[in-house]
């Protein structure tokens, strides 16, 4: 969840964006990496809908806790509640998820109601600890609704410093833990291998049966590459299917991430790219947010946000690999569904003003048309210079 700062707009003509894959030159390291056009079988993509947007205030005050950093977004459908992640570690209020619930019409989205807010707690019960004062400092991030058990399953990013590893856990609605998920050893922090801080466990989506689970890095592991640059795209994202009866890792496929869109101002500022979130669109295809800051630019410049499509069957699997090296897999192929560029400036219906660090996404409750709406929400990073975004789309599949 690197700080960033902006949001986004309506209608869009979808494109076709040809998908990136690794050159076969591993001889020549990732000093020599290349990208090469990725085939990939016809598939006529879906397009959006900017129905509208609605903000939360601030930090605003809600039931004894600070609102913000919302990174994580899910929906109960019997219930029509929404489940609300906060990437706070612990620092200015213990872990923590909101309820709320938010109107929706085919024209524009009502003023989202929050209902409740639930800390997170430990095997023993208590709330997750702050930085340093405590091992098990989580950095929530993305958190998804288990119709079936009427549980949550979250993850966080760890911590770095005091080795926390990146986990996937389980939790009741009244934040009590159910379970941890064992995850492969390659997850862990180490000196030179392993995910890079706040690089890791962004992503999680569950699959239409509620049997399986995907895990999502937002940047790759140190042995695998480098993070975007702005002149080329990072080391593939690692992303993991889990069996959730069995808590196994069933598979693994790589996927790159764009390179950084424009360069920062001055050149040598923050400027980075990486996966925020995913979403399964149905058994096999998945929808992966990548989301862009580049310092120095406006509102409607400094953020980009971009939504692909990629099968889960196409690919490499990787879970048994510890290095990915160049010509030794085949990363996933994606498809551009929409830049959200589109959606910003002037034109017909539904403009947003700014973009922001988008870091959540869910499907919602199904317009009158009978067509899904989907959702995204920005994390603020309890910054005023940024907001916190509730977009409302309809998807058409």
């Amino acid at each position: 969840m690197p700080c960033r700062s902006q949001p986004i707009t309506p209608l869009f003509e979808t494109t076709r964006r040809r998908t990136l894959g690794y050159g076969l030159a591993a001889t020549l390291g990732l000093a020599g990496l290349t990208y090469l056009p990725l085939a990939r079988a016809a598939l006529a993509p879906p397009r959006l809908r900017l129905i509208g947007e609605a903000r939360l205030p601030h930090r605003l005050q809600f039931q004894g806790t600070t609102v913000g950093g919302l990174s994580g977004v899910d929906y109960d459908e019997a219930s029509g509640l929404y489940y609300l992640l906060s990437d706070d570690g612990s620092t200015i209020n213990p872990a923590r998820f909101y309820t709320a619930r938010l109107s929706l019409e085919t024209s524009h989205p009502g003023e989202p109601m929050l209902t409740g807010v639930t800390f997170l707690r430990q095997a023993d019960g208590n709330t997750y600890p702050a930085a340093l004062r405590g091992i098990q400092v989580p950095d929530p991030e993305a958190i998804r609704w288990r119709p079936a058990s009427q549980t949550l399953l979250w993850t966080s990013e760890g911590h770095a410093l005091t080795g926390a590893a990146p986990a996937l856990r389980e939790s009741r609605t009244d934040g009590t833990l159910v379970r941890e998920f064992a995850l492969p050893a390659m997850f862990d922090f180490q000196l030179a291998r392993g995910p890079r801080s706040n690089r890791a466990l962004e992503g999680l989506a569950l699959s239409p049966d509620g049997r399986q689970a995907w895990i999502a890095m937002e940047g790759a592991l140190r042995q695998d590459g480098p993070l975007p640059t702005v002149q080329a795209p990072g080391g593939p994202c690692r992303f993991t299917r889990l069996d959730l009866a069995s808590g196994k890792a069933m598979r693994q496929i790589a996927y790159v991430p764009d390179a950084v869109p424009r360069a920062p101002v001055p050149p040598a500022t923050q400027a980075d790219n990486g996966v925020t979130e995913i979403l399964m669109l149905d058994a096999d295809r998945m929808l992966v947010l990548e989301r862009a800051y580049m310092a120095g630019h406006d509102v409607l410049s400094g953020n980009s946000l971009r939504l692909y499509l990629i099968d889960t069957r196409e690919g490499t699997d990787t879970l048994g690999a510890p290095q990915l090296q160049p010509g030794t897999f085949q990363p996933v192929a994606k498809t551009l569904l929409a830049d959200f560029s589109a959606f910003t400036g002037a034109g017909p219906g539904h403009r947003l003003a700014r973009l922001d660090n988008t870091e959540g996404m869910c499907w919602g409750p199904r317009l009158p048309n009978g067509n899904r709406s989907l959702h995204f929400i920005s994390d603020d990073n309890f910054s005023s210079r940024q907001i916190t975004q509730w977009l409302a789309f309809e998807f058409f599949d």
